[in-house]
């Protein structure tokens, strides 16, 4: 059974395991094998979905799940995101999320990858999206807000110390600990806040080069929730990858010294490269 930790400080669990929104979740016209790899998590009891609006036809797969499956939405943690800066275009995608994924609310909503200064200003200014989240929890069409980034550590500690969420997610994987910023800066943030911690991009560069590596995703996914995270997300394409990641979650063996020393001596030749999310090659 995957191990639930409370979200943040709310009076709410999650699996320390999420489903990611990238895999085959990020994709266009394969509804059915999205559908599977969702109804895997489901069976694997995984309860936290992570989506986003511009995550191609994510939204849209969720929907289709939950619409046969009406009483399973009501046991998972279903999130999405927003990208818009402005009030009016974030009210706007909450509308056409919560229409393509067949609900009437959101579990955490989250503005989505934040880079610049200047997107801090947009956003917490008059008329900027923070007033349309902070609207959609008041009314209870979201339950909790958040906000994402993995472009510039800097930027997305000073939004979760200025701004009222509830939840930050961030990237957690060896190749942060090298270059450092998000692990040494943003996470303790956050945990001083007592806010949720989600992490992306848990298996560095996916699963596709863990091999080239030498490494497991097993032993990335252990390495993100040896941080003291809430959830580490894991981004699927196949029933039995999404086995894998729930397996790992499962397995409370604890990251040894000289497994984490391995991994960082495998990723550090690669770090730079492998960090091109930050914008940085």
């Amino acid at each position: 059974m995957i191990p639930k930790k409370k979200f943040g400080w709310m009076n709410q669990e999650v699996t320390v395991v999420g489903l990611g929104g990238e895999g085959v979740l990020r994709t266009y016209g394969k509804t059915g094998q999205a559908l599977e790899v969702i109804q895997e998590a489901v069976a694997q009891g995984i309860t936290y979905f992570d989506s986003g609006r511009v995550y191609a036809e994510s939204e849209l797969y969720y929907g289709a799940f939950w619409k046969k499956t009406p009483e399973t939405r009501s046991r998972i943690f279903q999130t999405s995101k927003s990208a818009s800066r402005d009030k009016a275009g974030a009210l706007a995608d909450l509308e056409q999320t919560l229409q393509r994924l067949n609900t009437h609310y959101l579990d955490l909503w989250q503005i989505h990858d934040v880079r610049t200064e200047d997107e801090l200003q947009h956003i917490a200014g008059p008329g900027g999206a923070l007033e349309a989240f902070l609207e959609a929890r008041a009314s209870g069409r979201v339950r909790f807000i958040g906000v994402t980034g993995h472009h510039d550590p800097r930027i997305l500690t000073k939004a979760i110390r200025e701004w009222p969420v509830d939840a930050v997610m961030m990237p957690v994987n060896p190749v942060e600990e090298l270059v450092g910023g998000f692990l040494t800066s943003t996470l303790p943030m956050a945990q001083e806040k007592g806010i949720a911690i989600i992490a992306m991009k848990t298996l560095g560069a996916g699963h596709y080069l863990i091999p080239r590596l030498g490494t497991t995703a097993a032993s990335l996914i252990r390495y993100a929730l040896s941080h003291q995270i809430t959830v580490a997300l894991v981004g699927c394409s196949t029933p039995e990858e999404v086995k894998i990641a729930a397996r790992a979650g499962a397995d409370e063996q604890i990251v040894s010294q000289q497994e984490k020393k391995d991994l960082l001596d495998r990723f550090k030749p690669y770090a730079e490269q492998l960090a091109f999310y930050r914008g940085v090659v």
